[in-house]
């Protein structure tokens, strides 16, 4: 069933592409930017997205592709930066990328009340989006991504459909299957006519991704730690620019903690003694002892440090799943697995085998730093060998779905070193286009064992009585309840009536006006 549907899928990609050379082509070879013809040749899961979300109908497919790739073209995506975008609008803070809600997905943050009306600067503001949405599509291929409409303080000159129809479109027809959901917080009843109508540009299948919240619904969406303070969350962030807001993936901890920055690393190493130099070599000697890369082709009569590391291994279950990347296999593919707390298992394991002819440099960030130590973080691996990493988390802190790790690599010279400051001036060297990235997620295994309810001795030795004065306390309080309930209830009918019989003045008085000027 698996390999049929795989097969359909392949004909209705090929199909695609045929059609669109043949049909949009042929005729305007310059209607779109190369790049994007170039990659629609070459990405499947590009292809695929625009099928999925035109249900697998290739005639509605084609002219989805023809809309998506004239707009990038017009707003010159590709060669989208910072420059391109005035620099007020980066430094009001009213669209940023930032944290990730409870599966994981990245959230885009607009903040309304930072937005005016204006028809001067509404193609700056769409030129910030794309860049946004770009800048998060080459990143994180096919990842969605959760929209925050963050409406508090909001008033009546924010209101721009314009604007809202452009983001709407973004998703629908510019970068497909990459939103998951759309969060509106603490929308103002002003504006409830207006989002009837974002309803019906979103379509009956995309308006069940539209989540109304106040404070206490936010959280089943978004976690307290990615949550500002208004929202009813602790995240600490304040945007602020320049720089632009980075926080996906940072460096992490080291075995014995906070590792200095590489800046603060090459300036120590100018100012270092003999002596330190000799520390440091036989520490760098020590790193490497516990790293053991294990390189197949090595004589039998290292056999016995192997054994030593594998012993220290024997903890860890060897992922299965494998990323098979141009520099590096990287195992697990896609997902560390942490244990849960009751199942003991906390630390997880990466395993990076170098595939080239060359040393390959690699280094390790994750978007929690604070979080986690990971040994070693930055090192290299050498031709055919292998590098197990330990990733365990910090001081008792809990592992997160929203935690992110990336691994970097890039090939070195076969004459460079790999000490600390070779590597350190090996990373502020190398070409962006050369190195390697690749994303993994967090998983929480949860424990195999049921859940049980524990009790203290004798609990099941209470008194008739006991259970007697227990159901009646539990029977007031249901009573207590239900009449809160119809409390609520009235509450909610009278401000309904009041709605209802403010809208019928406002009827009667326009009518009296026409009456009057008539």
């Amino acid at each position: 069933m698996a390999e049929c549907q795989a097969q359909n899928k392949a004909k209705l990609i090929s199909e695609t592409r045929r059609r669109f050379e043949v049909e949009y082509l042929t005729d305007k070879p310059d209607k779109y930017d190369p790049r994007d013809v170039e990659r629609l040749q070459q990405d499947d899961n590009w292809v695929e997205s625009y099928l999925f979300w035109r249900h697998d109908v290739v005639d509605d497919t084609l002219k989805m592709i023809d809309e998506s790739f004239q707009w990038r073209k017009e707003m010159c995506v590709h060669d989208l930066t910072e420059s391109s975008i005035p620099r007020w609008l980066l430094e009001i803070g009213g669209i940023y990328l930032h944290g990730y809600d409870k599966e994981g997905n990245k959230l885009l943050w607009i903040r309304v009340k930072y937005h005016i009306k204006d028809h001067k600067t509404i193609l700056d503001k769409k030129k910030l989006i794309a860049f946004w949405l770009e800048r998060y599509a080459k990143r994180e291929s096919g990842k969605p991504i959760t929209v925050m409409f963050d409406l508090s303080e909001t008033g009546i000159n924010s209101i721009d459909m314009d604007f809202v129809r452009f983001i709407i479109n973004c998703f629908k027809v510019y970068y497909p299957k990459y939103l998951s959901k759309i969060v509106i917080f603490d929308m103002p009843w002003i504006m409830n006519a207006a989002f009837k109508i974002v309803k019906s540009w979103l379509g009956p299948e995309a308006v069940s991704l539209l989540k109304f919240t106040s404070k206490n619904e936010v959280q089943d969406y978004v976690s307290v730690e990615y949550l500002p303070p208004h929202m009813g969350g602790t995240d600490p962030f304040k945007y602020s620019y320049p720089p632009l807001v980075d926080d996906d993936f940072q460096t992490p901890l080291c075995e014995n903690g906070p590792i200095a920055s590489e800046d603060e690393a090459s300036s120590k190493e100018d100012i270092e003694s003999d002596g330190k130099e000799t520390l440091e070599t036989a520490s760098n000697e020590e790193q490497t002892a516990l790293l053991k890369k294990v390189n197949l082709t090595e004589p039998s009569s290292k056999g016995e440090e192997n054994e030593k590391v594998d012993s220290k291994m024997k903890g860890f279950k060897k992922p299965l799943s494998v990323f098979k990347g141009p520099l590096l296999h990287i195992s697990p593919a896609e997902e560390l697995y942490f244990g849960s707390t009751e199942s003991g298992e906390k630390k997880a394991l990466i395993v990076l085998t170098n595939v080239t002819k060359n040393i390959v440099a690699f280094k390790v960030r994750t978007t929690a730093p604070e979080k986690y130590r990971v040994k070693p973080s930055n090192s290299s691996c050498d031709p055919g060998a292998s590098v197990d990493i330990v990733v365990s988390p910090h001081g008792g802190l809990t592992v997160s779905a929203q935690d992110r790790f990336l691994i970097m690599a890039a090939e070195m010279e076969q004459s460079s070193g790999t000490g600390p400051a070779e590597l350190s001036q090996f990373w502020k060297e190398v070409l962006r286009n050369k190195v390697m990235e690749h994303r993994l997620r967090c998983h929480i295994v949860e424990s195999s064992k049921p859940t049980t309810l524990t009790l203290k001795d004798g609990a099941f030795n209470m008194s008739d009585k006991t259970s007697e004065d227990m159901c009646l306390q539990l029977n007031r309080l249901l009573e207590s309840n239900k009449k809160l309930e119809d409390q609520v209830q009235r509450c909610i009918w009278f401000q309904q009536l009041l709605l209802s019989l403010t809208v019928l003045s406002l009827a009667f008085v326009i009518s009296l006006l026409c009456l009057l000027y008539n």
